[in-house]
């Protein structure tokens, strides 16, 4: 081949190859929108409650961490169901846990009921606060580890479910918080510590809702949104305190057993 027919190639162009390989071989960092619209929801639900409770407005702040444990259970639904997983959803979900499960009831039933004890009432809000942390922590350590039919210690939504839901009863009934305070600075310390206890809880992921069911089961379950209809704070109180402690009895059943 005659030397005038070489190619000839610059330093210009090997940098030029060498870049457009290395942004071949970068991932693409994808945000999906919908399923973070969901964990967005949540997390504002979570600082509502915050500023409710500011204001003394303590049966809204109660209800927005409801609202936001509604969020937080679409959100990771909507994800498996349109495929837009991903690991920023993952972490930006936890971290909006912590603000709505960990942050806000704390911080709700301090200035609701525990603010009046004093060093006691804020260590008794800080062990929860902690306990949430290092729930949603060891849950992400977890994944694919742990069966999915269960989780270990008492989950962070069912937590915070507890706490805001015995303000938001205890508001309906006109008992203040000054009274509850000797509850509550038990009460509170003892969920948090559920929280990083090794107790197993029923996850119900293997719940089958798209199979037959007896007629008798569908009543029931009409029966039941007819009584969230007419007692939702004293209700939903019940429900997630006997979710709480049944944990802790299947271990005292197990050991008698």
């Amino acid at each position: 081949m005659p030397i005038d027919e070489v190619e000839t190639i610059s330093v210009d162009d090997v940098e030029e190859k060498k870049c457009g390989e290395n942004e071949k071989k970068q991932p693409r960092r994808e945000v999906y929108l919908l399923p973070n619209l969901f964990t967005t929801a949540a997390l504002f639900s979570g600082f509502y409650s915050i500023i409710a409770a500011m204001n003394g407005h303590y049966t809204y702040a109660a209800m927005a961490i409801f609202i936001s444990m509604v969020f937080d259970g679409l959100d990771g639904r909507v994800a498996r169901l349109t495929r837009t997983e991903s690991a920023f959803g993952a972490e930006y979900d936890s971290l909006a846990d912590m603000v709505s499960f960990g942050i806000a009831p704390a911080l709700v039933v301090f200035t609701w009921s525990l603010a009046p004890l004093g060093k006691v009432g804020w260590i008794a809000a800080f062990i929860y606060a902690v306990g949430a942390a290092l729930r949603l922590a060891r849950f992400n350590t977890m994944i694919g580890v742990e069966d999915k039919r269960y989780f270990t210690g008492l989950p962070s939504p069912a937590a915070a479910a507890i706490v805001a839901g015995v303000i938001w009863a205890a508001n309906e009934k006109g008992l203040s918080g000054e009274s509850m305070a000797t509850m509550m600075m038990l009460l509170v310390p003892i969920v948090g510590l559920l929280m990083v206890s090794n107790v197993k809880y029923r996850s119900f992921k293997d719940l089958n809702l798209k199979g037959r069911v007896p007629f008798v089961v569908l009543l029931i379950a009409v029966l039941v949104l007819v009584f969230i209809a007419l007692e939702p704070a004293l209700l939903l109180m019940s429900v997630f305190c006997l979710y709480g402690v049944w944990g802790v009895l299947g271990i005292a059943f197990k050991r008698f057993r």
